[in-house]
């Protein structure tokens, strides 16, 4: 253990140097990312297409560059992984993380390059334990083993020798065997792709091991956290795993799950750590755990430019740099990275709360809110509007999705329509529904307009879920594990149409 510490503190007392570095000198580090990266890739496909040996600053980049998403980048993508080289990126790229997909398609496929692998996705990891060090020095973490619960689709082959696979898979793939050695479950399980037996193995496999901190998404890590309990008989993780410490967590937010796990993991000493990871690289983490925003991390190879949610509907919105943004405000996130993602919108929207150093919380999605009537709902109005809602009435949420309520050619009002599902049942529903409209009135002032005197929206329809409702619709769409979740708020009715079908 001692030895342990030494080398822990020695690497850690280096890297929050080069940390404290850019938390005080922002935007020099983010002009040092923007022109490495132009210089980079100026010999590539791409950059000579955009002249970017002519590039000098931000502007002109934001003048010449248009704004990409997966669509306009695809068919560049595809021959990357046919084995074409220097077409987005310089060199070979072999990885690549599949995600969701977009309108067209069904599934992404984003470069993972050398460069973005080690500089990006593992300094990212790496800074995770050395921020949570910092923070407690008596870390015990590396003593045992860390749990990782990764994707459920196993690393593929595709063509030239390129591979594909969700990015928790890429990652597991090409960890340093060091690395390797603390994690659990073996390379062999984590890989799997059918999610319902891998479950069971993981559970199976772990239950004797000195597990001592946990690598995942709430959702899906809840479930396996109950099947562990299940198989011990156990009514607490601690009687399994006495060393456990901390949890790590990202992909969805973790406030409708933190009562549950505080309930399986009766510690009050456990910590929970939020980091900002895609498959389009590492963001941001929480520095700082009293607080539940996160430090924006700008020596990654990344850089950023962001979209005022205001504009975004615009056909030329703004775009701005660090230094223009404002705290409170709502931003769609452009990323340009060292994997060849070029002014590219990867779909989530954040919020500012801090600008010595650059702090964020996730916000939403770009295209997962509602605003059908001019209400603006997003997914940071709804978490807070169900949390107060579950004060009120002594509840907690399981998983939960909206839809607007179209208005009829028979005059019927608009309206949002909910389906909530419940780990414990509020003590009075109509109140629940009251206080969650009443809070979405507080949090959105577009929402109170349009629900005055129901002149635009009548009160929220709300559905009490049975149990397991969402679970068996993930299921039924195979998307099960990993990055899978459910759509929180939708601006059309697909989603809540088909889980009405099923409910």
């Amino acid at each position: 253990m001692a030895l342990i510490n030494s080398v822990v503190s020695l690497l850690t007392n280096k890297r929050l140097k080069q940390i404290d570095f850019f938390r005080n000198n922002p935007i020099e580090v983010q002009t040092k990312m923007f022109r490495m990266l132009i210089e980079r890739a100026a010999d590539t496909e791409w950059g000579k297409q955009f002249d970017y040996k002519s590039i000098k600053t931000t502007k002109q980049f934001q003048e010449r560059v248009p704004v990409q998403d997966y669509d306009s980048l695809k068919d560049k993508i595809e021959r990357i992984r046919q084995g074409e080289k220097n077409i987005l990126w310089p060199g070979e790229i072999r990885w690549f993380a599949k995600s969701s997909g977009t309108t067209s398609d069904k599934s992404k496929f984003i470069p993972v390059s050398k460069e973005g692998m080690a500089n990006c996705h593992f300094q990212g990891g790496r800074d995770v334990i050395t921020v949570y060090y910092a923070n407690h020095p008596d870390a015990r973490i590396l003593n045992g083993m860390v749990l990782a619960l990764g994707g459920s689709n196993e690393v593929n082959q595709y063509k030239n020798s390129s591979y594909f696979g969700d990015l928790s898979a890429v990652l597991m793939q090409n960890l340093p065997f060091w690395i390797q050695r603390k994690r659990t479950p073996s390379l062999e399980v984590a890989l799997m792709s059918e999610w319902e037996e891998k479950l069971e193995k993981i559970a199976q496999e772990t239950i004797k091991q000195d597990v001592t901190n946990l690598l995942g998404v709430p959702s899906w890590m809840l479930v396996l956290m109950k099947r562990v309990l299940e198989i011990t008989g156990k009514n607490s993780l601690l009687d399994v795993w006495p060393n456990l410490e901390l949890f790590a967590h990202g992909g969805v937010s973790f406030v409708p799950y933190r009562t549950q796990f505080e309930r399986i993991i009766p510690l009050e000493t456990m910590r929970y750590m939020e980091s900002y990871n895609a498959s389009e690289g590492f963001f941001a983490m929480q520095d700082d755990p009293s607080t539940r925003d996160m430090l924006l991390m700008l020596d990654y190879g990344v850089f950023y430019e962001f979209i005022p949610m205001s504009e975004f509907e615009n056909e030329n919105p703004r775009t701005l740099t660090l230094e223009d943004v404002e705290i409170g405000k709502n931003y769609a996130i452009l990323i340009t990275t060292n994997g060849g993602l070029w002014r590219y919108m990867i779909g989530d929207t954040i919020r500012f709360t801090s600008k010595t150093p650059y702090k964020i919380v996730i916000s939403g999605r770009t295209r997962h809110y509602i605003n059908a009537f001019g209400e603006e709902i997003i997914i940071d109005n709804a978490q807070n509007a169900l949390d107060a809602a579950c004060v009120a009435t002594a509840a907690d949420v399981r998983e939960f999705t909206a839809a607007p309520i179209f208005m009829s050619e028979d005059n019927t009002q608009g309206g949002h329509e909910w389906i909530v599902e419940f780990i414990r049942q509020p003590n009075d529903f109509e109140l629940f529904i009251d206080t969650l409209d009443k809070k979405l009135q507080a949090v959105n002032s577009d929402y109170e307009a349009k629900r005055y005197k129901n002149i635009t929206l009548n009160r929220p329809i709300v559905h009490n879920a049975r149990e397991g409702l969402f679970y068996e619709w993930l299921k039924a769409k195979g998307k099960l594990g990993g990055q899978n979740k459910v759509p929180r708020l939708a601006n059309d009715r697909k989603y809540i149409d088909e889980l009405l079908k099923i409910m």
